[in-house]
């Protein structure tokens, strides 16, 4: 049986944050990552918007979001290569929540406590929107929340860069799949991977995103996380808009951004669970009314294409499950994002390493998003889910 200090299942953004952190505080044992999928074909990172944002509704989440937003500003830099910059595309041109007059108390309540805890967000009237959106339409609107700050990037390129400074520190990316994890006595004690090759460690992390309840499940720890399919479009509008996006999320839900000189759009239907790569073209049909309606430009669009991801969709509160699990010593958890993780890998990533290698929360405390707090009924309900 082979042996390591620390195996982490999942070598997407999570999993890789989550080691390169680990080396950079310091800790000197052997980390090996396993990922099934080496190209990344089917991972959930870059087949993401890739949305940045702090318009949250709790404050763990704003947190986390405002220290990650944070590291995306400088990762270009800190996060070079003998001299090159980690290109991520970060463009912050903002985000901006549409609302309709009896959405107005909630939103003010959001705006309230991210100013309280640092965001500049800042609630427009609908006249303060065409600043923003020359094009919007706003005759069904009493205003949005926007924050200047935030934006989008490249996931991918976040992805890969956190994998090759692992990498350089010494951690060991394994391309196999992990079947299921090894337990004694209420202890992790490895891995075995799906050819029945064993690998042993005191101390596992799941990062599997998607499939991660389904590796739990096999232990007998049943998670609230299931995968759903999360479809994305791209088109070309026929007449050109005068300012670049933000990511702006219509009241219906429907959300659309500029990648390059082209427009994504989506929206978070209601679908069943499960590993569903598929998209349709004829969904598109269903959001273009949407689109047209608020972006006059948009009424007339040519769909280029499209693809499908998956969220680790929490279905308690759809928040992060992240921690050393209370009744299996040495397995810890880093999943059910329900679709903010891109936006949260740098702290999550930082404060999973700190728990797991100085045995507490020092530069974030990450202690609500704990698995117990299903069993203690201590849910964190965030509202701003796109």
């Amino acid at each position: 049986m082979k042996k390591a200090d620390i195996i982490i299942v999942g070598g997407g953004v999570m999993g890789s944050s989550t080691a390169y952190s680990l080396r950079k505080i310091g800790f000197e044992g052997t980390i090996v990552v396993f990922e099934k999928d080496p190209i990344y074909e089917f991972s959930s990172t870059p087949r993401s918007a890739g949305g940045i944002r702090q318009l949250f509704t709790t404050a763990i989440n704003v947190k986390l979001s405002r220290y990650s937003l944070q590291k995306y500003q400088s990762f270009s830099k800190d996060m070079s290569i003998d001299g090159e910059p980690a290109k991520i595309d970060f463009q912050q041109r903002g985000y901006l929540f549409l609302a309709k007059k009896e959405m107005v108390p909630a939103i003010e309540c959001q705006r309230k406590l991210q100013n309280e805890l640092g965001v500049p967000s800042q609630f427009l009237s609908p006249a303060e929107l065409h600043s923003i959106i020359p094009e919007l339409e706003v005759s069904d609107l009493a205003g949005g929340l926007y924050c200047s700050e935030d934006g989008y990037l490249d996931a991918y390129s976040v992805m890969q860069a956190y994998k090759k400074n692992a990498q350089k520190l010494g951690v060991d990316y394994i391309s196999k799949e992990v079947d299921t994890f090894l337990t004694e006595n209420h202890r992790i004690t490895g891995v075995r991977l799906l050819d029945g090759e064993e690998f042993n460690a005191p101390i596992v992390i799941n990062c599997a995103g998607a499939w991660g309840a389904l590796l739990s499940d096999k232990i007998g720890l049943s998670l609230p996380v299931v995968p759903l399919k999360r479809q994305i479009f791209q088109f070309h509008p026929s007449v050109p808009l005068e300012k670049p996006l933000p990511l702006t999320i219509d009241p219906t839900g429907v959300y659309f951004r500029h990648e390059g000189d082209r427009i994504i759009t989506g929206y978070s239907e209601d679908v069943k669970p499960g590993i569903d790569f598929s998209w349709k073209r004829s969904y598109f049909e269903e959001l273009w009314p949407v689109l047209a309606h608020r972006v006059p430009n948009f009424e007339e669009a040519k769909l280029e294409s499209g693809w499908a991801g998956l969220y680790d969709f929490n279905t308690e509160d759809q928040n992060a499950i992240i921690g050393e699990h209370p009744t299996m010593k040495g397995y810890y958890l880093s999943l059910g994002f329900s679709g903010h993780g891109m936006q949260q890998a740098p702290g999550v990533g930082l404060g999973l390493a700190e728990l797991i290698y100085k045995g507490k929360y020092e530069t974030l405390d990450l202690t609500p998003l704990r698995v117990e707090r299903f069993a203690e009924n201590d849910l964190v309900l965030e509202h701003a889910i796109v």
